[in-house]
């Protein structure tokens, strides 16, 4: 595997593509209007296996169970940002009465 580090993408390198899984006509109709009028895209993580390629070209890659995917380059050397979004106030609130419950449980022992 390559140490490349610039934006150009050479052979091995880990790299992220996208690619269009299914166009608004190719959606089911059962799904919500606002759902099926866009498409249904995927991000997808892998090892380049053409020679080189910029952000933009479309590439192949081969993921990391094998598969090989045609799509078009959009980063080089991707990072993993998990995120989960903003704290929810119902969530935040419902944990706090679910915890108390438990910790009421515990000191009756239940």
């Amino acid at each position: 595997m390559s140490k490349n580090c610039g934006k150009d993408a050479l052979r091995g390198d880990l790299v992220q593509i996208h690619k269009v899984i299914l166009t608004p006509e190719q959606r089911p109709e059962n799904l919500p209007a606002s759902t099926r009028v866009v498409p249904y895209e995927g991000w997808i993580k892998g090892f380049l296996l053409d020679d080189e390629a910029k952000v933009g070209d479309k590439v192949r890659v081969e993921t990391f169970i094998g598969r090989e995917v045609l799509g078009t380059l959009v980063e080089v050397n991707p990072a993993y940002d998990h995120k989960f979004g903003q704290p929810q106030r119902n969530l935040i609130s419902a944990a706090i009465q679910a915890r108390g419950r438990i910790e009421r449980r515990s000191a009756h022992g239940e």
